[in-house]
């Protein structure tokens, strides 16, 4: 059955066209240093976001209009498995990512949900042999069921843990069964409400366990995905142990881990902590973490989890130039994490906003692609630290000084001479670049 049948398959028509259902910029065949803009940006469609998602808030009821919500149960379950590859189809996405209620529904027991799952695990993967769109991670939903009130991995109930564990054993399987490049943790409860009740000891010692052995289990299983954590803070508790990436690096580190993770990072997280999109994507970067993506946006007023479609170009600029410097993004990609806004009820609107994503990407690669071409930030930030470079800075660096030498050295100063950060100029530049993209130049 077709769900999307007024809307042809999407292609790419320049910036000039007024096509709402074409690519201005996302040109997937357009090569950008030395790989298709496809090969390059790896996106990937969010099944909960665009497919169960029913666009309800804390004040209201969902509005979301969806030709297959006239089915219940397992019947829709199948249904939206239909629609979603018709609309991989249409969109020509090479990956989509899911948790395991996202594709089929709980059951009345662990036994009867795992039932569901093989049964929409065979179709989604029947689906996937005459598609294009392959599964570029998957995960479990350890946290909407009142079963995990008080966290999974980090619950103070040793069978919730054990259960928490029987459902990411089975996600591991389902990973490898359709082929997943990745597998995702998102601690979504794991974390406090309050030190007055909380053993932070002995819940991050578990949950530093819960991941060794899901490590283990992978391993005797053969799926050679590569593990990711995705820092979530402030939303749902108060204290989330994966707060940022530095905060997960060096739990990662503590628990011996650092060398079978790296990071998927979330626009809107990075907001919530009080970071920089980029900020976040620097530091996996030069810790040689940088996994994967989740691509959204926050609102700079509003101080939760909006999950916007991103369509700031800036955000998007310098979140390429991280990438394009990590070298990509190896297995992982760019998944939209992202919903339409509660007033965008209308099936084709979640066209609209992963082609308006999609090209804001797409710019943000090209512009960052020639900022590094012609060094444009690259000697700016070399010449401020050019004093390392040579004298007592370069003995620094090499690590052939100590506090006596560096005392002699001050003591013989007479002015130490300062030099401007220029920022003005530098976001002059930025906007140069970004102004010539969008004329072609």
């Amino acid at each position: 059955m077709a769900y999307f049948t007024n809307i042809d398959k999407i292609k790419y028509e320049g910036s000039d066209s007024t096509n709402p259902f074409a690519f201005k910029f996302y040109n997937p065949e357009e090569i950008i240093g030395g790989k298709t803009m496809e090969e390059y940006l790896r996106f990937g469609v969010a099944y909960w976001h665009t497919f169960t998602e029913d666009l309800s808030d804390p004040f209201g009821v969902g509005t979301a209009v969806r030709p297959w919500d006239q089915y219940n149960g397992m019947d829709l379950a199948k249904a939206r498995v239909e629609a979603a590859f018709e609309f991989f189809e249409k969109l020509n996405v090479p990956y989509f990512c899911f948790h395991d209620v996202d594709i089929a529904p709980e059951g009345s027991s662990l036994k009867e949900s795992n039932e569901n799952l093989d049964e929409i695990t065979a179709m989604i993967k029947d689906y996937m042999k005459d598609s294009k769109t392959k599964l570029l991670w998957n995960t479990v939903n350890n946290f909407t069921h009142p079963r995990f009130v008080h966290g999974a991995a980090s619950s103070n109930s040793a069978d919730v843990y054990a259960y928490a564990a029987a459902k990411v054993k089975k996600g591991l399987e389902i990973g490898k069964e359709l082929g997943a490049e990745n597998y995702v943790f998102w601690g979504g409860r794991e974390g406090y409400e309050t030190l007055l009740n909380t053993d932070m000891g002995l819940e991050l010692d578990n949950l530093g366990r819960f991941f060794n052995m899901a490590v283990d289990y992978a391993k005797e299983i053969g799926f050679d995905a590569q593990f990711l954590i995705e820092p979530k803070p402030k939303e749902p508790t108060s204290h989330q142990y994966d707060f940022d990436v530095a905060s997960g690096y060096a739990f990662l580190q503590k628990y011996g881990l650092q060398n079978q993770f790296k990071f998927n990072i979330e626009a809107n997280h990075a907001t919530l902590a009080g970071h920089t999109f980029e900020h976040e994507l620097h530091y996996a970067r030069v810790n040689g973490l940088l996994g994967s993506v989740d691509a959204n946006q926050g609102h700079p007023l509003l101080g939760w989890d909006t999950d916007e479609f991103p369509t700031d170009l800036y955000a998007t600029t310098l979140a390429m130039y991280e990438i394009i410097k990590n070298g990509g993004l190896g297995r992982g990609g760019l998944n939209f994490d992202a919903k339409v806004r509660r007033g965008s009820f209308a099936p084709e609107d979640l066209f609209h906003a992963h082609i308006a994503g999609m090209d804001s990407f797409a710019v943000g690669l090209k512009v960052a692609q020639k900022l590094l071409d012609d060094r444009a930030l690259e000697n700016i930030i070399e010449e401020r630290y050019s004093s390392f470079n040579e004298g007592i800075g370069k003995d620094i660096v090499d690590g052939r000084t100590d506090f006596h030498k560096l005392e002699e050295h001050a003591l013989q100063l007479k002015e130490i001479p300062q030099q401007s950060g220029q920022l003005e100029r530098i976001k002059s530049v930025l906007n140069q670049y970004l102004l010539k993209a969008y004329a072609g130049e």
